[in-house]
């Protein structure tokens, strides 16, 4: 059954006597439609395939390097600027998504790391892989904020932690399907069909995505001359439109002009700051184990096997860990979730330096792994989970930068772990998970500062589901 949004009058669209409808608030108390769903698809598609993406040059590494005769430390420039050109892509992706529409951005960033992607499957020289992958990173930063941003905006308020967070999980969830990819086409193809594979997958859902992929419904309203557009969106979201329907939306002003300065203006300015510090120290955690975790595996002792599964046992449970949140936020809200999360993560690596790993000493492989999961858990949980809460911060006019701003500064965490975890490594494994723990320390209090959090669920009426999120001091 249709929700109905304006009454009929004697005029036309313009008519005084048709009733202004605010898009966002509408969409927010409406139920779930399939067609909404089907947003979610296949914004969850493009991420995991931004996950695949991101991490097929590390399964490559090995095989690059016994094809072209070059090292580990070649490869070093690659990774470190790499996470720099994603931030950069995260930030120039969010702005131009809320300025010019997050269909376009995000169908043009799929587009571009699968075709740069693709393109290193038939390179043969180190300086043509490092062009490509640079370009490939640039697509792959910008999908993030603008799938996070259409998310958010297509699903109705209730369910609104839910969907960002199933679509963000498809992060580790690319990277474990990169895993078995990896493994049966390495040994027998080699690493050009590798890539060659990475390549064709986005662009096939890049072609898909221009057929089936809807425009934001807040960038349609700022858009007189695609109204017709909006009332089709509309409509298929559930909304009978009437014919004469006047649009109106709170997100208007400075907002849709400036969607970056906004972020430092008034209530925004200081949850900006403090959403920057816990994106920045909960991506320093997650890609200090994507880094140094083998490495520090190995080098207590324990096999490539175990290393391994520690790294996939790590997703796995990030994968749990996301979604349990994400039940727990829309029960009970973001603030305990997420303090319970981080805090959990940081209790977690103090008692695996306390443990301490050797397999020397009789360290179980299977409570390694298991001790990894439970890490994943908190850690990359969380990290997916503050997606959802970045997009419940910021108002629908800026939400594709705010993340992507946010993303960009953890993703500064990233490339600083790269550098930090060689030193921190160097005192032990010990020294390892007290560096983490820590880290996760300062995301709890990150969270505890934040001003703007997402309402449970269950405190939401129908008749007052605005505004998104609620204030503390």
């Amino acid at each position: 059954m249709q929700a109905h949004l304006g009454q009929p009058s004697a005029g036309g669209p313009g008519s005084s006597g048709a009733v202004a409808i605010d898009v966002v608030d509408r969409i927010d108390r409406a139920p779930w439609s399939g067609f909404q769903k089907s947003v979610l698809l296949l914004a969850a598609l493009a991420v995991i395939l931004d996950g695949l993406d991101n991490q097929l040059l590390g399964f490559a590494i090995p095989a690059l390097i016994a094809d072209w005769g070059v090292t580990p430390a070649d490869f070093a420039p690659v990774v470190a600027l790499s996470l720099v050109a994603m931030s950069i892509g995260t930030a120039l992706a969010g702005f131009f998504g809320d300025s010019y529409g997050r269909r376009p951005t995000l169908i043009v960033c799929v587009a571009t790391f699968g075709f740069a992607t693709g393109a290193i499957a038939f390179v043969d020289d180190f300086s043509s892989l490092f062009a490509l992958r640079l370009i490939a990173a640039l697509g792959l930063g910008g999908a993030m904020p603008n799938a996070t941003a259409l998310l958010a905006e297509y699903t109705p308020l209730q369910r609104r932690s839910l969907a960002v967070t199933l679509g963000i999980v498809g992060v580790p969830v690319g990277g474990l399907l990169g895993g078995l990819i990896a493994a049966g086409v390495l040994p027998v193809y080699g690493w050009r069909a590798l890539f060659l594979i990475g390549g064709i997958l986005p662009l096939i859902v890049a072609a898909i995505m221009v057929f089936r992929l809807p425009e934001s419904p807040s960038y349609l309203v700022r858009q007189p001359h695609k109204r017709l557009q909006l009332v089709q969106v509309l409509r298929r979201c559930g909304l009978q439109v009437a014919d004469d329907a006047q649009f109106a939306s709170a997100t208007t002003g400075a907002a849709v002009r400036q969607p970056f300065l906004t972020l430092f203006q008034g209530p925004l300015l200081r949850d900006t700051l403090v959403l920057w510090l816990a994106f920045f120290s909960c991506l320093l955690c997650v890609y200090a184990v994507f880094n140094w975790a083998p490495t520090m595996l190995v080098g207590a002792g324990f096999d490539l096997a175990v290393a391994s599964s520690g790294l996939a046992g790590f997703n796995l449970g990030g994968i749990a860990g996301a979604l349990t949140g994400a039940w727990f936020m829309d029960r009970y809200g973001s603030r305990p979730t997420l303090i319970t999360g981080a805090a959990g993560g940081a209790v977690v690596a103090v008692l695996m330096a306390i443990w301490g790993f050797d397999a020397s000493a009789g360290s179980s492989p299977v409570l390694v792994v298991l001790a990894m999961a439970l890490l994943g858990a908190s850690i990359n949980g969380v990290q997916v989970m503050l997606f959802a809460l970045a997009a419940g911060v910021y108002p629908a006019s800026n939400r594709a930068t705010g993340v992507g701003v946010a993303l960009a500064v953890g993703r500064v965490g990233a490339v600083a772990s790269s550098y930090a975890g060689a030193t921190v490594l160097g005192y032990g494994a010990d020294a390892y998970f007290a560096w983490l723990a820590g880290a996760m320390l300062v995301v709890v209090v990150a969270v505890v500062l934040l001003k703007r959090h997402i309402i449970p669920a269950r405190l939401l009426v129908p008749a007052t589901l605005e505004p998104t999120t609620e204030q503390s001091s």
